[in-house]
């Protein structure tokens, strides 16, 4: 009798952990009711799992309902997906001023060139939030212009499951980023309007906010 128990124990502690590694119970539910609470969890568990991955995949903010629709428009997701980022941001009608300041840093091919790297990508309203003169001086500053955007690239494609926490420019200065789900904001400030955003090389958060480096 006691080999008996010993081996009915072992058979459902083997069946729970089956379970648990697998999140699956079509093949091993039936055996004994005891495992039915953990049979019911493992379909939640499962169903969770594709939420997630899509999340990882979709883009997410307000701001996206400005990017066209169209695929063969230069300025939608599916088109910024196949080039790298700099040629990615010409084509998007929110990036026009940001895409000026980068060809007049002459960082085109460098931010092209880049491998893996995060964008946070200040829309043409960002900008205009600047007084008029002080963008000018900035524009016209060619090494002041390259440390304010390099000021806005991380190292590395940072999903929005990485993208909360404190994290070193190419500046060479830190960023950080608050928030969680669909929500973040940069340096307490500037809000992600449209996230998640990928091309070729890099994944674009789109801010509202121009990021400035400390002095």
């Amino acid at each position: 009798m006691f080999r008996t128990k010993f081996a009915a124990v072992a058979a459902a502690t083997a069946l729970a952990l089956s379970l648990a590694a697998c999140g699956s119970s079509d093949d091993t539910a039936a055996p004994a009711q005891s495992s039915a609470p953990m049979t019911t969890g493992a379909p939640m568990a499962t169903t969770g799992a594709p939420s997630s991955a899509a999340a990882m995949d979709a883009q997410f903010g307000a701001g996206c309902a400005a990017v066209p629709t169209d695929p063969a428009n230069p300025g939608s997701f599916d088109a910024m997906a196949k080039v790298p980022v700099a040629s990615a941001a010409s084509g998007n009608p929110l990036l026009s001023t940001l895409v000026a300041a980068v060809k007049q840093a002459n960082l085109v091919d460098s931010l092209n060139n880049a491998k893996d790297v995060t964008v946070f990508a200040p829309t043409n309203d960002a900008f205009k939030k600047i007084p008029q003169a002080d963008l000018g001086k900035v524009m016209a500053d060619s090494k002041m212009l390259t440390s304010v955007l390099t000021y806005h690239v991380v190292p590395g494609k940072l999903t929005p499951a990485e993208l909360a926490g404190t994290h070193k420019t190419l500046q060479g200065t830190d960023v950080t980023v608050t928030g969680s789900g669909t929500s973040f904001t940069v340096n307490g400030n500037s809000m992600v309007v449209c996230g998640n955003v990928q091309t070729a090389n890099a994944v674009v958060y789109i801010v509202d906010t121009v990021l400035m480096p400390k002095s």
